[in-house]
């Protein structure tokens, strides 16, 4: 697909691509992509990168060779490494004239709706002062509650928080294959994909280099959120010459995953893909058909209420099998809905005492998840 001018692109590149293969960050693999960026700003395409790599570098910095399992560890390295990588990326793009700047994100900065509108507001804005945002995981901070746990998901996020019309995903991989390229010599390039089925996730592999935390998996994970978004996205090997370039001239490099023809709104994909739930509600088998089918779920359809949650706030919805199929954002807190859980509409301002809404969830708030969301965009 070609890129016109004025499009934003998101650029994600891992730990791995810029190692160049080897254990050290390489600035001459760094300075390919900042050629490349400069490129693409000359034809006024407007690129976002989001770069691994700080973890690296503070290991370097610190002299640790194997990457530490320790989580406290991991926030040391990233904090020593995280200005490293900054100051490299600095000096390699004042060559071009590009001013960078670094925009540090963790899980919970996309929990709320605000927060994550915030994030697409600042990045638009340094946009327009000709600025190239090069966005990270704040590793330093990150806990197992919070973080991302690898860029893959990072960038489709932010892809779609922003608008992105590409995501080009570097790797060392060169696109999704039938099968693994390095046990099976017959494994063939998939050049497109049009529907992400399950058939389709089912190629995603488990492995992640030595260096990095992603894997085919969660680049697979990535594209979903991406196309489901309204983003393409390719995925591409990053020692290519001249990858971005040929990508955003039309050329066929890697795998492009389409975007969906009917993408979720901004609002639909925060919720989907970003937002935290702090409850659920589970729904009996006529609700669960009648939410896939694109209605709203009323107080009678909810037989289960749980965890503390306020009016406003996003829950998991689960069928009976304990299976999550969608969220959404209440009408009711999380005592209201306990009370008036299973009684008909009728009968809320008589429970409670008033009645603000008939829905408990309305079909404007809510988005199907997983498997019936692949389902949806059939």
């Amino acid at each position: 697909m070609k890129i016109s001018a004025n499009s934003i692109i998101l650029i994600k590149i891992g730990t791995s691509s810029i190692t160049g293969g080897g254990g050290s960050i390489d600035p001459d693999s760094i300075k390919r992509l900042a050629h490349e960026i400069f490129l693409l700003t000359r034809r006024n395409i407007r690129p976002v990168l989001v770069s691994s790599g700080a973890i690296k570098a503070g290991m370097e910095k610190l002299g640790i060779r194997k990457r530490p399992a320790k989580l406290a560890t991991l926030q040391a390295c990233a904090a020593a490494g995280q200005s490293a990588l900054m100051e490299i990326y600095n000096f390699i793009f004042q060559m071009y004239k590009i001013p960078v700047a670094q925009i540090l994100v963790t899980r919970d900065d996309f929990r709320s709706r605000d927060r994550f509108m915030n994030i697409r507001s600042t990045i638009h804005s340094l946009l327009s002062l000709g600025c190239l945002p090069i966005i990270n995981e704040n590793d330093t901070v990150a806990t197992e509650e919070i973080k991302f746990g690898e860029n893959d998901t990072l960038s489709a996020i932010a892809a779609a928080a922003v608008g992105a019309e590409l995501l080009i995903n570097l790797s060392d991989v060169d696109g999704l294959y039938t099968s693994d390229p390095k046990t099976d010599p017959e494994a063939r390039l998939i050049p497109i994909v049009t529907k992400i089925t399950p058939e389709i996730t089912a190629l995603g592999g488990s492995s992640a280099g030595d260096m990095g935390s992603g894997g085919m998996r969660t680049k697979l994970k990535a594209a979903l959120i991406a196309v489901s978004s309204g983003v393409n996205m390719v995925i591409a090997g990053a020692a290519e010459e001249d990858i971005i370039t040929r990508i955003c001239s039309g050329g066929a490099c890697g795998t492009l995953f389409a975007a969906a023809g009917k993408p979720l709104s901004p609002k639909k994909c925060w919720m989907a893909f970003a937002a935290k739930t702090d409850g659920s509600l589970t729904v009996n088998m006529n609700a669960e058909q009648r939410i896939i089918n694109g209605t709203s779920l009323l107080p009678v359809g909810v037989t289960k209420v749980e965890g503390i949650f306020d009016s406003g706030d996003p829950v998991d919805i689960k069928n009976e099998n304990g299976t999550v199929f969608a969220k959404g954002t209440v009408y009711y807190s999380s005592d209201e809905l306990k009370r008036i859980m299973g009684r008909h509409t009728a009968e809320i301002k008589a429970t409670l005492g008033y009645k603000h809404y008939d829905e408990a969830v309305h079909h404007n708030n809510m988005v199907l998840t997983g498997d019936y969301l692949l389902r949806s965009k059939k």
